[in-house]
């Protein structure tokens, strides 16, 4: 019974000991925000923007988590393929052809690149956008870009440039606060493109004014078709597929750089879905 008693006494003085370290870290994080408002205010932030954007954000430890473990860099890289290349992924690449078959024939001829080559990236960046409904993966893109840049030191730079272009990316219209929503590292939508990507590069192909790459499958494949070619896509070359996995290494997650060397050489780009795999 004592012994019980001092269990649950000890596990108490943890808890007492964790959470005023837990309050302490949101109140430095909140600092963090209200000191960071320059910052915003020179890039061409308005006070009101800033203010939509950060309504309700709070430090987000399973960012910080997610962070320090990523599949793709601690598992053997041909098992990460297998996983990653199933073929489910692949039978709804397929379905996904036939289904968007007149959206695919307006990208080819406007950008000149492959179908096949979007609806890879499509579906290994979100599974055709399935990843978007699952609340343990998408997140508020401004929150875990701030926290990213309070606390994470490997990523603070990061952090710091790709919050405030998504907070350009609120102050333009494209999207809502609570719409404004990615992985961890602030991918966002179907083709997982970071803010600066976003900014540099999205497209309104379905004519709303609007360069929604959340939920309109037209404006994310067309702004990848539009990242593709302004990277120097060429249809029908060899080397086309280098220069597709070297131009979407750099599309979302700043651990993507790491992806690049599937193009660069240093590791087969052959783990990447050749097109004939997708061939309805």
């Amino acid at each position: 019974m004592r012994r019980s008693c001092g269990l649950v006494a000890t596990a108490l003085f943890i808890a007492g000991l964790a959470f005023p370290a837990q309050a302490q870290s949101q109140a430095g994080f909140q600092s963090w925000v209200a000191n960071f408002w320059p910052s915003a205010r020179a890039a061409g932030i308005s006070r009101t923007t800033y203010e939509r954007g950060f309504r309700g954000v709070r430090l987000d430890l399973t960012v910080l988590e997610k962070a320090r473990y990523q599949p793709e860099f601690v598992r053997p890289l041909w098992d990460y393929v297998d996983s990653a290349v199933s073929q489910k992924r692949l039978q709804n690449g397929k379905a996904k052809l036939r289904q968007y078959r007149t959206l695919l024939d307006a990208l080819e001829r406007t950008y000149g690149v492959d179908r096949h080559i979007l609806v890879a990236i499509w579906g290994m960046e979100s599974s055709y956008g399935e990843v978007l409904d699952n609340p343990k993966i998408v997140k508020s893109v401004i929150q875990s870009l701030a926290t990213l840049a309070y606390a994470d030191r490997r990523r603070a730079r990061f952090g710091r440039q790709q919050l405030l272009a998504a907070l350009k990316i609120l102050q333009r219209g494209d999207v809502s606060a609570s719409g404004l929503t990615g992985s961890w590292a602030g991918a966002m939508g179907h083709t997982q493109f970071i803010p600066t990507t976003y900014n540099a590069y999205a497209v309104d192909f379905d004519g709303d004014k609007r360069r929604n790459i959340w939920t309109s499958p037209a404006d994310a494949l067309a702004s990848a078709a539009n990242y593709l070619k302004k990277s120097g896509w060429v249809g029908g070359r060899p080397g086309d597929m280098r220069s597709c996995c070297r131009a979407a290494s750099t599309i979302n997650s700043p651990m993507a750089l790491r992806r690049g060397r599937w193009a660069s050489g240093k590791s087969s780009v052959s783990a990447a879905p050749a097109a004939e795999d997708f061939r309805a």
